[in-house]
């Protein structure tokens, strides 16, 4: 996987060439697909157990790794639909995307100074509510995060599929804030009717300019914050009294760019609830940031996620186990190859140093690698080499 494969077939990556001499005890990928056919669930949670163990100890070995969580961390959490053909495919069906395919869903652990790591991963029908599960998803990324060092104040960020009242409990008991986008039901759009217009402060937009005079922002994005009960039609001891942060952009309108005039100005609402003790404009920025998760899965998708390559459901939860396994053995070599490989892409950090085209010599019974003169990557690969060999 860490070289690329996508497919049980490509396996064989490491059986071709000069791999051998490298590599002892490789199997076929015939064998590696009976291998993984074999798993059951119970199999499976153990991989996740062991994830989570090097995980931590990935955290320890590579300090930047998971630079800064020890002051604030995040874990988001989404899903994805990974498309498959086929009738024979176990778990396979028509998901909300309207495409036919398995759903991944993935918690990630990151801060603002450091890439995001997978934290914990699970696979699921395709037809399956997207925050299913999602309180047992967040509970374990909160036990990893915490043995990798997230000390501090960690913040669990998801969209509107995950506004669900058990998502928000397990959160509290993980003793973590959240900052879940909440669904314009009637309630909240009674509680944003409520905010005073001069409640609303302007925030730094993508097209915002700065007042040089005032030191404030000249801009179209507004945001405010009015106290609010998440979850009223549970029974009370179940309702969460929380922060709704809403930020507001102009609607966009076809006739004004023809030179008919607005009487008024409309607006779309984008809100949130939390509890985080964080300003509101602060609030709204971190949460904005849940968007990188997008990336991960994306980054998954481009490797081992390119398929689900068996029949068998449990094949594929274990092969999404071992893709967890590379994702974040790479972002660890990243982290010690050089801080630009640090927030580098799977493709890229592949390309640097997994593809490294190298001449195998023998002597006096070492192997020697003879890599390419004038490589660009060189000093991040030593670097690498010196923190993977060192005690």
């Amino acid at each position: 996987m860490l070289a690329g494969a996508d497919s049980i077939d490509d396996l064989g990556v490491l059986r071709h060439g000069g791999m051998g001499k490298l590599f002892t005890g490789v199997r076929a990928p015939s064998t590696l697909g009976t291998f993984l056919r074999s798993f059951t669930f119970g199999h499976v949670r153990q991989l996740d157990a062991v994830n989570a163990g090097l995980l931590r100890n990935l955290a320890r070995r590579v300090p930047g790794l998971l630079a800064g969580v020890e002051t604030l961390a995040f874990i988001d959490v989404d899903d994805t639909i990974r498309q498959v053909h086929g009738y024979g495919k176990q778990g396979a069906a028509y998901g909300y995307c309207g495409i036919k395919g398995v759903n991944a869903q993935v918690a990630t652990l990151s801060s603002p100074t450091c890439a995001p790591v997978v934290a914990a991963a699970r696979l699921r029908k395709g037809n399956v509510a997207s925050g299913h599960g999602a309180a047992r998803i967040v509970a374990d990324a909160m036990a990893t995060a915490r043995a990798a060092g997230a000390t501090g104040p960690v913040l669990v960020r998801a969209d509107s599929a995950y506004y669900r009242q058990d998502l928000i409990a397990a959160t509290i008991r993980a003793g973590a804030w959240f900052s879940v986008t909440a669904r314009m039901t009637r309630t909240v759009r009674r509680a944003i009717a409520t905010i005073d217009e001069q409640a609303w402060t302007p925030i730094r937009y993508p097209r915002a300019v700065l007042d040089a005079d005032t030191g404030s922002w000249v801009s179209e994005a507004f945001v405010a914050e009015v106290d609010f009960t998440a979850f009223t039609g549970h029974p009370q001891k179940r309702q969460m009294p929380c922060r709704l942060i809403v930020r507001r952009i102009p609607e966009l309108n076809q006739a004004a760019e023809h030179g008919q005039h607005q009487l008024f100005q409309p607006w779309r609402y984008h809100a949130f609830i939390s509890n985080s003790t964080l300003g509101a404009v602060h609030a709204d920025e971190l949460h904005r940031d849940h968007a990188v998760i997008e990336q991960t899965i994306a980054e998954l998708k481009d490797g081992p996620l390119a398929h689900a390559p068996s029949a068998k459901f449990t094949a594929n939860a274990a092969w999404l186990a071992p893709a967890v396994t590379a994702f974040n053995l790479l972002r660890a070599a990243g982290a010690a190859a050089s801080t630009r490989h640090a927030r580098a892409r799977w493709a890229t950090l592949r390309r640097h140093l997994i593809e490294v085209p190298a001449r195998i010599a023998t002597r006096g019974r070492r192997l020697i690698l003879h890599l390419p003169t004038h490589w660009p990557w060189q000093t991040a690969w030593q670097d690498l080499w010196a923190a993977a060999t060192c005690p």
